[in-house]
């Protein structure tokens, strides 16, 4: 299974600053150590032209070249540094590769990406490019070249946030469906509206969410048709988290992955995986979730592999 990383571009963030840079290379060699059947390739960087399918060429431009009025930076909580510019770019690519892979053998993933609170015109929420849109609308113009099909996107977003940003940049358009289950009393406190926003209460444990969650999957099947799936897998949902407030076990982390990639493997639906956020009181915690969620991930992408053919009929 591929899975692409960036986590050699590290970020030089002052002391005390809340963002788990560490989180990204721990994972990295907790991966190498515990799951074999992944195959890690280092992200190449998104081109200014794919960034454009979704980014306006001023924030790209001002972006790159650290221009923007220091309020964008602020919003999105990382100073601007040249290194932080070039892991923005291949946190996109990160995801553009996985999802090429994911078409050819089922499911790959990103160790870091699901930026998305970012929007065309700016970013927010350390999310500086929407690294999902991007690869959405990049997968959709590949396919239209050649095949002249029109792929149709599912994301499913389950991190503890709402996907404010990728909500706003697919309002109104019927070839990506949004799907976002996050803490409704959480960051972003405005929400943007997505196809289906499921808002859970703090505090939520496991048996309520897998409700919402089976819940949520129903209405996705009985409302669109996608040929592919984005998930954003957060670790925050997680009860060790700083800033989740929900109160899911390891167990039911463990069982919404199962649950998702399920889904996706029984309609024969290409997976792209993304980590999202995860701010847990202790760093191994939040890389434990995220160990497992690769582990589940990886079973998958085993079953793609033995399946007769890449052309198997999709049940839907």
């Amino acid at each position: 299974m591929n899975a692409f990383y960036t986590d050699h571009f590290v970020l030089p963030l002052p002391e005390g600053h809340r963002f788990p840079m560490r989180k990204y290379s721990l994972l990295r060699d907790r991966l190498t150590a515990q799951v074999p059947g992944i195959s890690f390739k280092q992200a190449p960087a998104a081109s200014d032209g794919e960034l454009a399918l979704v980014h306006t060429p001023a924030y790209i431009q001002g972006m790159v070249n650290g221009t923007l009025d220091a309020s964008f930076y602020k919003e999105i909580g990382f100073p601007w540094s040249p290194a932080m510019a070039e892991r923005a770019r291949r946190s996109v690519g990160a995801s553009i590769a996985a999802a090429r892979a994911a078409l050819a053998q089922g499911l790959a993933g990103n160790l870091a990406g699901g930026t998305h609170h970012a929007c065309a015109d700016k970013g927010g929420g350390f999310c500086v490019f929407n690294d999902i849109a991007v690869t959405a609308r990049l997968m959709q113009t590949e396919a239209w070249r050649a095949r002249r099909q029109m792929l149709r996107v599912a994301v499913i977003d389950l991190d503890v946030h709402q996907g404010n940003g990728t909500a706003r940049i697919f309002a109104g358009d019927p070839s990506v469906f949004t799907l976002s289950l996050h803490g409704e009393n959480n960051f972003p406190f405005r929400k943007e509206p997505g196809d289906l926003d499921v808002g859970l209460p703090d505090g939520c444990t496991d048996e309520p969410y897998m409700q919402a969650l089976h819940q949520a999957l129903s209405d996705l099947q009985g409302r669109f048709d996608p040929d592919m799936v984005i998930y954003l897998a957060g670790a925050d949902p997680h009860e060790g988290d700083r800033l989740g407030r929900l109160k899911l076990t390891c167990d039911g982390m463990q069982e919404r992955d199962r649950v998702v990639m399920d889904w996706a493997w029984q309609r024969r639906l290409p997976l792209v995986l993304c980590m999202g956020g995860g701010y847990g009181h202790d760093m191994e915690t939040t890389v434990g979730v995220q160990v497992q969620t690769w582990r589940v991930a990886e079973g998958y992408w085993q079953r793609w592999q033995n399946r007769e053919s890449l052309s198997t009929e999709h049940p839907r």
